[in-house]
């Protein structure tokens, strides 16, 4: 096993010295298979630099012991605490220290690897005082990264579709790359924050990208190879009409038995080359992807088909719910892209394979930076499901702006679709798995702007807990990528990030209405930029008021798809958080807040402040030039960026402000100058 050595891309949140405090003791691992050898190696490179050693067998001393529950002859203070500790259970671990000894302990490889870096992240006071039997558990079982990577730069969305971070880690000039060091580096920096699946190509399969399935699987097996020994199964994008356009087949009918054969021995070619494979990601039916509705079918008939060729294989297909009309007549006000999930697949419940996980937006937009938990999520009990984030920045900022997401993502896991007593999101995602887009590519900093390290490291992070507080994960990162951070440093950064959701929130589309963003690239202001267009992202402003009525009582109905609590909640305009009342209501722009403000002060107020907020963070980042706290390449990377976010800022509040003032007619009430 080789431990990948990167000189030229930075080292994220495993630097070396992240690994000072093991690399210095003794330790003793044991255990078989592959990820127990990548403990072993990941130790044994740590004492190499840092003067402590590793041994396998044997007796002596140890200060840190990391085995699987049922090796043999383990040190008396490790077999005491497996013995109260009892089963870790599937890829969890036990992590206790006593008598001077840490120690961690698993029933399979997948928990010793966690656990290896459960004790990274501690550092050392790993190996301070002594610490109680603590169990550690993932609460999903998979917790997975879509890439939107295409083999080909694609002429209108690039190689990575909506990534802003370079181009594919996996993939350069339509070939797969001949160093795969950086693959395996990369399911390094996942392992550590606890992903455990990675689906490698985008949802909107091309020509070269459906062709991984057959005479391309050779590159999906080698990228397999490289993410293996840390514990990383890989997952492909297939087409839906993949027997047409590979297998030559008149028709993609997902009844017909040639094609229900055709699946069954693709699938079977993929699990002989690639015998740990994950499985495949569909998108149906959606944005011009062909699918089962071509045939009269359901979805659920869709995602059966493939289901029935993976089970035989332990595989699961992911199928994406994201599927709506986006050729809508903009002056059809009945037609309600929110809508859209739950009327497809809600009455679709129970009618799922039970290897089926349906892959629902946490949504029922697109990624906004505040919209709605998705009526889909609590309407199919009887379905798997799986929520999908999105770490690439696409509508928060694209990687040019700070925005720690972690917030966001933690709001929606706590939310409680029936209520504070009921279950919360978290919950019902348990039995799927939790998903997001990466934001990563061949970028020096993996992710563009070096500080949006910090969405993936905290995605992975809340997959594994969604219980864990956002501002502790965010002090876990820097404390890693930063070893050892100085406490003015970690000041700085809480103060830029902890609210930087929120600040972005501030000066960008207002009280939950989404959008207002420029079409296609989907970057910077522009109010009516989807107005008039197909796409279902309206906002409906007129002088005298704005938001989308999406009532049971006047509107679209979309209230009714929520259960109680929140259907009633969000049917009364009195009721309605403020944060996502132009969501839910159409209302005058002198309609009173909760907060006391009215609307159309909110705006101005909001967007005056947010802009603001963004100058503090450049006056904060500018404090540390010269410091030596920060590499001189991360520097000026992260000041040249907040200058464009700083830019960007204040045109949204310039455009959103003056569009808003001229509709209206209302004054600033602190009279500030608005163009």
């Amino acid at each position: 096993m080789t431990i990948p050595e990167l000189t030229d891309v930075h080292a994220a949140w495993l630097p070396p010295e992240a690994f000072r405090a093991i690399g210095a003791r003794r330790a003793l691992v044991r255990g078989d298979g592959t990820l127990a050898e990548t403990v072993h190696a990941e130790v044994a490179r740590a004492c190499e630099r840092y003067g402590g050693s590793v041994r396998r067998t044997g007796d002596g001393p140890s200060d840190l012991v990391l085995a699987l529950s049922a090796a043999e002859a383990l040190p008396a203070v490790a077999a005491a605490i497996r013995d109260e500790a009892g089963p870790a259970g599937a890829e969890g671990y036990v992590l206790a220290r006593r008598d001077g000894v840490t120690v961690v302990l698993a029933d399979d490889p997948a928990g010793l690897l966690y656990g290896l870096f459960h004790v990274v992240r501690l550092g050392e006071p790993a190996f301070g005082a002594d610490r109680p039997v603590e169990r550690h558990r993932p609460a999903t079982r998979r917790r997975m990264l879509d890439h939107w990577d295409n083999i080909d730069v694609h002429p209108v969305m690039g190689q990575v579709e909506r990534g802003y971070a370079g181009g594919s880690i996996f993939w350069r000039d339509g070939v797969l790359r001949a160093d795969l060091t950086r693959v395996r580096a990369y399911g390094r920096l996942l392992a550590a924050c606890g992903i455990n699946a990675v689906a490698i190509n985008n949802v909107n399969v091309h020509a070269a990208e459906a062709r991984l399935l057959t005479d391309r699987l050779g590159e999906v097996a080698a990228i397999a190879a490289e993410l293996r020994p840390y514990g990383i199964r890989v997952h492909l994008s297939v087409t839906f009409a993949s027997p047409v356009a590979l297998g030559g087949l008149p028709t993609a009918d997902p009844l017909d038995e040639d094609v229900r054969r055709w699946w069954a021995t693709a699938t079977e070619r993929v699990y002989a080359t690639i015998p740990d494979f994950g499985g495949y990601v569909v998108k149906a039916d959606s944005e011009g992807q062909p699918g089962p509705f071509a045939y009269e079918r359901t979805h659920a008939d869709g995602a059966n088909l493939l289901a029935d060729a993976l089970a035989p294989h332990g595989g699961v297909v992911h199928w994406r719910a994201f599927v709506y009309n986006h050729r809508q007549d903009w002056r059809d006000r009945s037609t309600d892209r929110a809508r859209a999930a739950h009327d497809h697949f809600a009455p679709l419940d129970g009618r799922f394979r039970d290897n089926a996980i349906l892959q629902v937006k946490y949504g029922p937009m697109d990624f906004q930076p505040r919209e709605p938990v998705s009526p889909v999520i609590a309407a199919m009990p009887g379905t798997r499901l799986a929520v999908e984030f999105q770490v690439t920045q696409e509508y928060t900022g694209q990687q040019k702006h700070v925005c720690y997401l972690a917030p966001l993502w933690s709001e929606v896991l706590r939310f409680g679709p029936w209520g504070a007593d009921g279950p919360a999101v978290a919950d019902v995602a348990a039995g799927g798995g939790l998903v997001a887009v990466s934001n990563v590519g061949d970028d020096p900093f993996w992710t563009g702007h070096p500080l949006a390290q910090a969405n993936l490291y905290a995605f992975g992070r809340l997959a594994w807990d969604p219980r864990l507080d956002p501002a502790a994960v965010l002090d876990e990162w820097i404390g890693l990528t930063f070893a050892p951070a100085a406490e003015p440093l970690r000041r700085t950064l809480h103060a830029m990030m902890d609210g930087s959701w929120r600040t972005y929130e501030s000066y960008t589309a207002p009280l939950g209405v989404g959008f207002m963003v420029r079409s296609g690239h989907h970057y910077g202001p522009d109010v009516d930029g989807y107005e008039y267009t197909p796409w279902g992202t309206y906002h409906f402003a007129d002088r005298d008021g704005v938001g989308v009525d999406r009532t049971r009582a006047s509107g679209t109905g979309f209230t009714g798809q929520y259960p109680q609590p929140w259907s009633d909640v969000y049917e009364s305009p009195g009721r309605c958080p403020d944060e996502l009342l132009l969501f839910f209501h159409h209302v005058p722009y002198g309609h009173k807040l909760h907060s006391g403000s009215t609307v159309i002060q909110h705006i101005y107020d909001t967007h005056f402040a947010g802009a603001e907020q963004v100058a503090e963070m450049r006056t904060r980042w500018d404090k540390l030039d010269g410091s030596g706290l920060v590499e001189p390449a991360l520097y000026a990377r992260v000041r040249e960026l907040l200058g464009e976010q700083l830019r960007c800022a204040e045109e949204w509040r310039d455009q959103i402000n003056a569009y808003f003032s001229r509709k209206s007619g209302m004054p600033d009430a602190h009279g500030r100058r608005i163009p």
